[in-house]
């Protein structure tokens, strides 16, 4: 026990889930537990708290980032029943060597759980690297983020960690997180409904040939579009 208010156990956990939810207070998210449900805070209290409680102890918490998302919020309250997300089965990566699929473009994903799209830029534990041509997408890494949030600025941290990637898909991201990414020279792209990383890169694939004008400059190509265009204004 902790001065008789919180076993370290327990301490840790809501360690984990304070770093999970980006901005807040480890001081103060144990105060609003202890509140919450009665002292000591033990893991047994822990494990009964649901995302419905985070959600009324975080409402009107100033340092909460305003974009924090319901995934993260799942993902801490693991963190307090003591599911470690590093548990979660991870996916193999696929066999690739520096310079394989030339023309391809190398795709961060910010991922809570498994082979999934559905992290926060600012709190996910791992991005999930690929390598995305028209015909082939490769698994290649596996990022964790822990080293990153130790950083002075850990969203600068986790922007450096995926610079060499032309995208990252998160499921949210806030405005001045996605700032420090396009500084970093990586597009961000939110699909606030998540879901299998496979299907959100298939529909990458499927404009490769034809992108919008945000992934053709990317790619250093001109956009169809504006081609099209162009070749009507010299009819």
């Amino acid at each position: 026990m902790t001065n008789g208010i919180i076993t370290k156990t327990a301490a840790l956990r809501i360690a984990l889930a304070a770093r999970t939810l980006s901005e807040v207070n480890m001081g103060g998210l144990v105060a609003k537990l202890g509140d919450h449900l009665g002292l000591p805070i033990t893991e047994d209290k822990l494990a009964k708290v649901t995302v419905a409680d985070i959600k009324l102890i975080l409402s009107g918490e100033e340092t909460v980032d305003p974009d924090v998302d319901g995934a993260t919020i799942k993902l801490a309250v693991r963190h307090l029943w003591g599911q470690s997300n590093e548990a979660d089965n991870l996916p193999e990566l696929d066999s690739y060597t520096e310079g394989d699929l030339p023309g391809s473009l190398r795709v961060a994903v910010a991922s809570n759980t498994e082979e999934n799209l559905d992290g926060h830029f600012g709190s996910c534990p791992r991005f999930l690297i690929y390598q995305v041509a028209r015909e082939e997408v490769r698994l290649i890494e596996i990022r964790p983020t822990v080293l990153a949030d130790e950083a002075e600025d850990k969203n600068v941290a986790r922007a450096e960690l995926i610079n060499d990637c032309q995208i990252v898909y998160v499921q949210s991201i806030g405005g001045p997180a996605a700032a420090k990414a396009v500084r970093a020279n990586v597009h961000p792209v939110k699909v606030p409904e998540g879901g299998k990383v496979r299907y959100t890169l298939q529909r990458l694939q499927r404009v490769l040939d034809a992108p919008p004008p945000w992934l053709a400059k990317i790619l250093g190509v001109e956009a169809k579009s504006l081609r099209q265009f162009a070749e009507s204004e010299d009819e």
